[in-house]
């Protein structure tokens, strides 16, 4: 037995009569950033995601970067983000020479606590990133009063959510500007790195386009210091074919989150997630809770399971973050987590077979097989 946890070959399959010949054509014409493709994906994504601009960039931390410095972020400005995201949320802060400031989760979600952000506001405060964890939406509307109150921009992460909902409003458009990854793993994956910021602001996708080109809206005419960060056109030809398919293969990860929701009801060592009410899930990970995690883990991964752990600490307790001082119980429900969560195999083309088969081999693993 050999399941992944992601399966890329299928996706490439399906799409690869189509994208082929385009990727030729790209080749074929030398025109590899930006062009045609790029221009028509942001359009398609704008439309999708429901905002008025979406930006192309390189990959998904340097979409968060430059985000955080199209609503005003600085060095020493202090960024608000849950303690259980990838490191990358982060690092995007520290890259501008920000101080990334961990907070709490609620217990049953692991999503950002609103609580919690409003008790972690200072005078530096300039940014509150929620982020939209493991494919379901962060309650962004709980934030809005707290972030207005005090005059602080929302800036999502919405690195694992193309496609999911919150209360109707889809991720991506629901802050004043919007990160998201293209990481060929994510829901919408490109043919290696790659990311957009979206947002309805014209100001906000101004600043970004300027940043994201060298600081240059007009050819060697430089009026910030910016970065290197653009989509290729190669990219874009892949992302197209993806983003039309993308509702029917969340689809189907809804269907097999239902699947593994139904088969394993009666173990009571694993705690299947639970979406927040509002939310449409779109199940970028499907991530369980067991004791004896790290036993489990080596055991489904001897089977043949591709199972993972997202993720094993948190990113404050890293060792890349010593420096910021942060200790054991800062963010006690995420680091509690932490110990507990490992994530299944989960992708549109998972059959009902390789469900089966990894719900043996973990009902096995914690003694109820």
């Amino acid at each position: 037995m050999n399941i992944p946890l992601v399966d890329l070959r299928a996706q490439a399959a399906e799409i690869a009569d189509e994208v082929e010949p385009q990727i030729l054509e790209v080749l074929r014409s030398a025109h590899y950033i930006g062009g045609p493709h790029v221009a028509a994906f942001e359009k398609e994504f704008s439309e999708y995601v429901g905002v008025a601009h979406t930006i192309g960039v390189a990959n998904g931390t340097d979409a968060v970067e430059l985000a955080l410095r199209a609503v005003g972020v600085v060095a020493g400005a202090e960024v608000i983000m849950p303690a259980n995201t990838f490191i990358a949320t982060a690092e995007a802060a520290s890259r501008i020479g920000a101080i990334p400031v961990p907070v709490d989760v609620d217990p049953d979600h692991l999503l950002i606590s609103p609580e919690a952000v409003a008790a972690a506001i200072t005078g530096k405060t300039r940014a509150i990133v929620p982020v939209h964890l493991f494919g379901q939406a962060a309650p962004v509307e709980a934030l809005e009063p707290i972030a207005s109150a005090a005059g602080i921009p929302i800036v999502e992460d919405g690195a694992q959510s193309q496609g999911a909902t919150r209360n109707g409003r889809a991720a991506g458009g629901l802050g004043l500007v919007a990160a998201t990854s293209f990481y060929p793993g994510k829901n919408l994956g490109a043919s290696g790195d790659a990311g957009a910021v979206t947002t309805d602001d014209p100001s906000m996708a101004e600043r970004v386009r300027l940043v994201a080109n060298h600081g240059s809206a007009t050819r060697y005419v430089h009026d910030a210091v910016g970065i290197n960060s653009r989509l290729d056109a190669i990219h874009a030809v892949t992302l197209r074919a993806k983003l039309a398919r993308l509702s029917d293969w969340n689809r189907r990860r809804q269907d097999a989150a239902d699947r593994y929701a139904e088969l394993l009801a009666d173990v009571p060592k694993v705690t299947v997630p639970r979406s927040m009410p509002g939310n449409r899930d779109v199940w970028h990970l499907y991530v369980i809770r067991v004791p004896e995690r790290d036993r489990i883990l080596a055991e489904l991964n001897a089977a043949g399971v591709g199972a993972a752990v997202h993720y094993p600490d948190p990113w404050h307790l890293a060792p890349a973050y010593a420096h910021l001082g942060y200790r054991p119980g800062c963010a006690p429900v995420a680091e509690r987590a932490a110990g507990e969560i490992l994530s299944l195999p989960i992708y549109p083309h998972l059959t009902d077979e390789q469900q089966l088969a990894v719900v043996r081999a973990l009902r096995t693993a914690v003694g109820d097989g």
